[in-house]
């Protein structure tokens, strides 16, 4: 439901049917889980420009602005064509961190490429006029190679670094799963380019002779949820298991993950994948689930509206139908806490994000359906 603002100028709660605020329990008390828009298809990724208001992408092919009061915009103009099929589609979005001055936005998608589809990132300037919006000027900046055939494990976040790179992450669509430990394309791989597309010059492989020279690290299987640590600004990566498996990594330059020779799951008929959970010169995850809840979407808590949870990480399950709290060591290389969230809401979660007004904001994932939530301490 739509939420009217307040004379304060923040949300008023969202109700149930039946009139009743929604609640739900968490270590520091109860939380406020308010409704501040619905009816989105798919929603995927979630951002917030600075006056506040929301950029959506719904997996159709949508962009949509979404305002504080929660109102919907028509779509946008001006997104690329994208091949809805599966997990594919409209996928991440970010603004540029000059956003104010550049009017950059970012989006990833499965992109068409004759009978095939690869996961794509396009860059385009934000103009509204007379209440109507549109990307201009929209260019493709990178592309993933090969395409592959099918609709699964496209990946997909953003994720600006702070030298003002940019970390994009690429499944390994499935059927191509071996290739994640091949450096010669850049499937299942995390890459880093400049906002332009172009390739830093500090990469890793930039100079390895046949190796592609976007990648940063390699050895993933389908990475559905990526943050910067706000205290050491490391990259920070969550990914889907197969049956088990989920892993939470923290992506060095250079380093290989794993997938498919090691992983802590199994194939979904429940043979073994690979040689088993360890290998020398192979890297081990800071934390894996199994079972797995297949985990989407990942921020760092940075507010004050709920400091008892300043520097944890959050993330989204789908199949687990959750949010997780992670709280890290004080060295921030492991993980010394999990809470599960919002189990009793029973949904999907696909996003979550900080909101400037310190709530966290998640994306429920429904195909005529989807719910965007305000997660904040209740009164």
């Amino acid at each position: 439901m739509a939420l009217l603002l307040a004379a304060s100028g923040a949300p008023a709660a969202a109700q149930s049917a039946t009139g009743e605020p929604v609640e739900a329990p968490s270590s520091i008390g109860p939380l406020s889980v308010e409704t501040v828009a619905s009816g989105l298809h798919s929603p995927w990724g979630l951002a917030f420009l600075p006056d506040g208001r929301m950029l959506v992408t719904e997996r159709p092919g949508q962009l949509r602005i979404v305002s504080r009061s929660g109102t919907v915009s028509a779509p946008v103009a001006g997104v690329p064509p994208v091949l809805a099929r599966g997990q594919g589609g409209l996928l991440d979005v970010a603004r540029a961190p000059d956003f104010a001055d550049s009017r950059l936005v970012f989006l990833t998608y499965a992109e068409p490429r004759e009978g095939a589809a690869g996961t794509s990132v396009a860059r385009g300037q934000l103009v509204e006029q007379n209440g109507d919006a549109r990307l201009d000027n929209v260019e493709v900046i990178f592309r993933q190679s090969p395409a592959a055939s099918g609709g699964n494990h496209f990946g997909s976040r953003l994720v600006f670094a702070r030298d003002g790179t940019l970390f994009v992450t690429l499944g390994d669509r499935a059927s191509l799963r071996d290739q994640a430990q091949n450096l010669t394309n850049h499937i299942g791989k995390v890459v880093r380019i400049a906002p332009d597309g172009s390739v830093p010059a500090d990469n890793p492989f930039r100079q390895q002779n046949g190796a592609r020279p976007e990648i940063w690290s390699y050895g993933h299987r389908n990475v559905q949820g990526a943050a910067l640590d706000p205290a050491t600004g490391l990259l920070w990566t969550i990914e889907h298991g197969a049956r088990g498996g989920d892993e939470l990594n923290r992506p060095e330059a250079g380093k290989n993950y794993g997938w498919p020779v090691i992983t802590y799951g199994r194939d979904y008929s429940g043979a073994k994948i690979g040689e088993g959970t360890e290998k020398a010169g192979l890297e081990q995850p800071v934390k894996y689930w199994d079972p797995s809840f297949a985990p989407s979407g990942l921020a760092f808590y940075t507010g004050t509206l709920m400091p008892q949870w300043k520097g944890d990480l959050f993330t989204g399950g789908l199949a687990g139908a959750r949010l997780v709290r992670l709280k890290l060591d004080p060295a921030r290389q492991s993980i010394a806490q999990e809470e599960i969230l919002l189990a009793d809401l029973g949904e999907r979660l696909r996003d979550v994000r900080q909101g400037p007004d310190g709530a966290l904001w998640l994306l429920t994932d429904d195909p005529s359906n989807g719910r965007l939530l305000r997660l904040a301490p209740a009164e």
